[in-house]
This record gives structure tokens, C-alpha cells and sequence, in this order.
């Protein structure tokens, strides 16, 4: 996993007493409270600056076989999964201006995935694409949601520009009314919903932020109109131009060297430093990644899969810093739980991690030049506490005279916005130009965060019922008492780092669903017997992390320093065995929760 240097029972014991300072320098009593939705009196920050003037069009009343909310890499692949199974009628509907999702809004400079290309964009056999980079540039990945979309038709009856308002089960027809905010309301026999967890920016709740009299606005809503240049660099408007970063998370950490390299000068307000791990990115071939033959993909994908689950796999097909610290996720993902755990675990991973901890922090050494911003770039947390980043320019970057680390730790963030800049520590930092890097709500997807309200049977609103019961679904999926509704994401089935795998899965699944149904005309809808099977599955054995995270420094993992309780809303085998359950199901047990049509409705 690492080759650094075990570290001593006295040395883990200082780890545990720095760490657990460095996390009381940050956590705030406000919690995700800190942070404002880009709506309201915010809501410009989440305009639309790629689309320009949305064309006008008349509202949709027909009628269609799948509806599919959201046109990100989930509801891409659903509609291709539906395709490939001989549905007609799939339409898309979308916020964007086009397809992409999280690709679609994040074009900000310096833009790469952090999952090499090859595994994390799906159907590259089905379309015969092979990815030029060994970590995408933001601008690949766009195009190749874009192509799978056209390789499977979906343009044509796609919605783009468009969110939708309402999903109500309509009893006469058995067929959903998806309303919009452009005034369509059509049927859709079928929904999946594929709102995703990475759509909606927020923005942190700074006092004053409504007063900055500069330019500003969020990565993940780029204007290039005011910085020039392209994701790749140029920005020749800001040669002049004083700009300031709030947040060195995974967007920070890939956009501040390429605002380095532009701008007059940059500040970098941190609160918490990243871990910075080496990428390695380069050029590939096809015969580097072994795309000589149909389902090449597939094996890279499954292995990568195995080993980050904590499976084990004959040979390591993309041996990156993902795999050689696969161990480390072990409290991210329940996929690691095994029932033999225990004190030697934990002491032999407590060890492992800070290993790998030491080797991160000993990185920035060697590479920042001056020891103060060196000390302040040095994270001080067990590995899982917040998500990995990777760059082989972020660190070097501080080298540069035109680029200063703002900590704002021992304020607990920044203090306030003036008209002028950004206060901290009583210094006020002069900018001509303010950049949110803080990232997205994440996990808030239209439904869950009640702006997509879903009325079933009798008009049961999923979300009331939610709140009442608890979450109640069939593997994450399907819901009793709404029918033909399939629901992807992280609720209740598995999860991994590569999530693009996971929605593929998920979507297989969904247009197998779609497809038994369509073959017997039949409804698709769960019991609550089968429901309480399956929150039953993942209540056993699920994995006791919440202590974990209650030591952690505050981040998005644990609800910004205020925990992360133990749940039992995550299959707790990991993906791959997730992935097999669901195979098996769709072969022998389909058929319990398909139901005949009513008359009314058939005729």
C-alpha cells in the first residue's frame, strides 16, 4: 500500500493528538448550515452561462414509454441500457443545455476526472471509443456523454434547458404525468430518475457575501467571457486581475495552477488542506490499456471494481494511487466489512494510514519551497476523512511569487466579504475577482431534497412517506405504492469511487425492469414484504464507522464535523457482490414484483 515507514506506538499517539487539534481549529456549530443553495437571492450563481438564449418551443402533451429525469451520465445510460432493449419512446429531460451532467456544468480550467478514463467512461466497447488521456480532460468526457447519447438516439425527444416539477401517478391511465417549468405535462408509462449528486452548487454562508462589488461567480459555472481563455488555459482577462479561490478541494486543487499561471495574483483561502496525491497523467494508446478486443473495457472496469471494493484480483489493470491505497477506503465504502474485524484490524489499519498520511505529508515538503506555506499545506486527518485528490502542479504552484495560501483555520473559515475582498484574521485581501470553489450539495438530488415532488397511489407523497416510515425501496430502486418509478443513486444498493460503473449497473437493471414489464404488460412495484426483506439484507451486518468520523476534521463525509451515524441504507458487501445479487434476482425472482394492468388502463 505504501512504502513509507511504519510509525511508532509513540508516533501514532502524537497523530491521534494532532489530528484531534487540527479537527477543533475547523469544526463550526453551525454544521452544513455554513453553506447557502445557489437559489433565491443566489440563484445567478446557477444560471446556465453555456446555453445562451434558451429556444423557445411548445410545450410537450404526448406520450412516451420512459421518462427519464436527469441527462447525466445516469440517465445517458439509462436511456442506452432502454435502447438496447428495444424502447421506443425514451425521452430525457434536462436541465442543462445539453447532455453531461456534472460534465456539463464543471468546465472550469485544468478540469480532469480523478478515475482513469478508461474505466470511468462507461460503454466504451458498446461505442468504440478509446480515451486519449490516462485521467480525462473535462472536455473528452463531455464529448463522450454526448456520444453515447447520439449512438443510442436520445437527441431527438430530449428536453434540454427544462426541470422537471412534478411526477404524479395518474390512476386512470397507469401512466406518470411529468410536469415541467415550461409547461409540458405528458405521460410516460415508465420514470427513472437520475437526478444525480453532484447538479446543484452551493456557495459557503459568509456574511457579506451579497456585497462583493468585484466580478464572482462559481466553477462550476464558468465565465470564460470574463476570464478568457478555455479549460486548457489562456485566461488573458485576468492578467490584470487580483483573484481570489474559497475552497482547495478537488476543484481547487486542479483550478488554481492554471489561475497561477494567468492572473496577476491568486489567493487561495483554505480551511482545510486537501490530500494531494501524484497523478501521473499521460497520453495512452489502445495497446497500453489492452483495447484490442470487445469487452476490453468491461475487464479493465470489473477489475478496478474488485480491488478498490477490497476484492481480490489476479493483476492490477490500472495500478494507480486509487489501487495501491484501495485498503484506506475501508471506512468510506461498507464493502471492506467483514465480520472477523476487530482490535488487530483496526490497529493494523490505523498504522497503514498513517503511513500513507506521512508519505502525503512528506510530498509537500519536498516539493513547496517555503516551510510556512509547506506547513499550512500539510493535512492533518486519518486518510477517509475527505476525498483524495491528485495533481502533479497544485503543490508547485506556491512556489510562484504571484500566488499566496490564505489559511483561515484558526478562524474557522473566512470571517467576512466587503465590498473590496475577503477578511481574515482582521486582513482584509483586496480582489478584483472572486471564485467559489466550494463544490456542490452533495447527495440533494430533486427528490430527495423535496423540489421534485413524486405523488403515487392515492396521492402519497413519496417524500412524506419517507419521512413518516424511513426510506422504504427494493434495491434502491422501486417503491410500493409507486409504481413503474425507478430510482437510481446511492440509496440503499452499492456504492464505489467509480460511480459511473455503479449508474451503468443501475441502469442495466432498470431497463431489464422496464423490459420484463413491457413483455407482460405488467406494472412494476414492489410489496412492503419485499421492502422489509431488503432493509433487512442491509441492516445485517452493516459496519460500525460512526466513530470514525466523529474524529475526523469537518468535510462533506461527515456532515461538516457533526458526525456520520452508523445507517443501514447501503448494501454492505460492496459493489461487486451488489452487482452479482442483482443478476441473479433479474434470472430468477423478476417476476414478484410485476403485476397485471388494469382493465381500465389496458383498454
Amino acid at each position: 500500500m505504501t512504502t513509507a515507514q511504519p510509525p511508532t506506538p509513540d508516533e501514532l499517539a502524537a497523530l491521534r493528538r494532532r489530528y484531534h487539534l487540527e479537527r477543533e481549529r475547523r469544526v463550526r456549530p453551525d454544521g452544513a448550515r455554513q453553506y447557502h443553495a445557489a437559489d433565491a437571492e443566489f440563484g445567478y450563481y446557477a444560471a446556465d452561462p453555456y446555453v445562451g438564449e434558451v429556444a423557445e418551443r411548445e410545450p410537450a402533451h404526448d406520450d412516451v414509454d420512459v421518462a427519464v429525469v436527469g441527462g447525466g451520465f445516469g440517465g445517458i445510460l439509462a436511456g442506452a441500457r432502454m435502447r438496447q432493449r428495444g424502447v421506443e419512446r425514451v425521452r430525457v429531460v434536462e436541465q442543462g443545455g445539453d447532455f453531461g451532467g456534472t460534465w456539463y456544468w464543471n468546465r472550469y480550467p485544468g478540469i480532469h476526472c480523478d478515475i482513469e478514463s478508461h474505466v470511468y467512461l462507461p460503454m466504451l466497447d458498446e461505442t468504440g471509443y478509446v480515451p486519449e488521456w490516462k485521467y480525462s480532460p473535462g472536455e473528452e468526457i463531455r464529448q463522450h456523454a454526448m456520444r453515447i447519447a447520439r449512438t443510442f438516439d436520445l437527441y431527438p425527444n430530449a428536453l434540454f434547458s427544462t426541470a422537471a416539477t412534478s411526477l404524479t401517478w395518474d390512476e386512470d391511465s397507469e401512466k406518470w404525468i411529468v410536469a415541467t417549468d415550461r409547461g409540458d405535462a405528458f405521460h410516460a408509462t415508465h420514470v427513472v430518475t437520475a437526478t444525480g449528486t453532484l447538479s446543484a452548487p452551493k456557495l459557503p454562508g459568509i456574511p457579506g457575501i451579497e456585497t462583493f462589488r468585484g466580478h464572482t461567480f462559481h466553477t462550476s459555472r464558468w465565465d470564460y467571457g470574463y476570464t478568457g481563455g478555455t479549460p486548457e488555459g489562456g485566461m488573458t482577462g485576468l492578467a490584470d486581475k487580483r483573484v481570489g479561490v474559497v475552497g482547495t478541494g478537488a476543484t481547487g486543487v486542479q483550478a488554481i495552477p492554471m489561475l497561477a499561471a494567468d492572473a496577476r495574483h491568486v489567493y487561495a483561502f483554505q480551511r482545510t488542506p486537501s490530500t494531494v496525491d501524484v497523478r501521473a497523467n499521460r497520453r495512452t494508446t489502445a495497446e497500453d490499456v489492452g483495447a484490442d478486443h470487445h469487452g476490453w473495457a468491461r475487464e479493465r472496469r470489473e477489475n478496478f471494481l474488485r480491488i478498490v471494493s477490497g476484492e481480490t484480483a489476479d493483476r492490477d489493470l490500472v495500478a494507480d494511487r486509487w489501487t495501491s491505497s484501495a485498503r484506506l477506503l475501508e471506512k468510506l465504502l461498507p464493502s471492506f466489512h467483514r465480520p472477523d474485524e476487530g482490535p488487530d484490524f483496526e490497529a493494523a489499519y490505523e498504522v497503514a494510514d498513517a503511513a500513507k498520511m506521512n508519505e502525503l505529508r512528506a510530498r509537500v515538503e519536498r516539493t513547496v519551497t517555503d516551510p510556512g506555506t509547506a506547513d499550512k499545506l500539510k493535512p492533518w486527518y486519518r486518510y477517509a476523512c475527505k476525498r483524495p485528490t491528485f495533481s502533479d502542479e497544485y503543490y508547485s504552484a506556491f512556489n510562484r511569487d504571484n500566488v499566496s495560501l490564505v489559511d483561515t483555520a484558526d478562524t474557522h473559515g473566512i470571517e467576512r466579504i466587503t465590498e473590496r475582498g475577503v477578511v481574515v484574521g482582521d486582513v482584509e485581501y483586496e480582489l478584483d475577482c472572486l471564485i467559489f470553489a466550494t463544490g456542490f450539495a452533495v447527495g440533494v438530488s430533486g427528490i430527495h431534497s423535496g423540489k421534485l415532488p413524486v405523488r403515487g397511489r392515492g396521492g402519497t407523497e413519496l417524500l412524506d412517506l419517507w419521512a413518516r416510515e424511513g426510506p422504504r425501496t427494493l434495491h434502491g430502486f422501486t417503491s410500493n405504492g409507486f409504481p413503474n418509478l425507478i430510482q437510481l443513486g446511492s440509496l440503499h444498493n452499492a456504492s464505489s469511487v467509480n460511480f459511473t460503473h455503479v449508474l451503468d449497473e443501475q441502469a442495466v437493471h432498470a431497463a431489464a425492469l422496464v423490459a420484463a414489464a413491457e413483455a407482460q404488460d405488467s406494472l412494476i412495484e414492489p410489496s412492503r414484504e419485499a421492502e422489509d426483506s431488503w432493509l433487512a439484507v442491509m441492516a445485517e451486518d452493516a459496519p460500525d464507522h460512526e466513530w470514525f468520523h466523529a474524529e475526523c476534521t469537518p468535510g462533506y463525509y461527515n456532515r461538516e464535523g457533526m458526525g456520520r451515524p452508523n445507517s443501514a441504507h447501503a448494501y454492505p458487501r460492496g459493489a461487486p457482490a451488489f452487482h452479482e445479487l442483482l443478476k441473479r434476482w433479474r434470472e430468477e425472482s423478476v417476476g414478484e414484483i410485476l403485476h397485471t394492468r388494469s382493465a381500465v388502463a389496458v383498454s
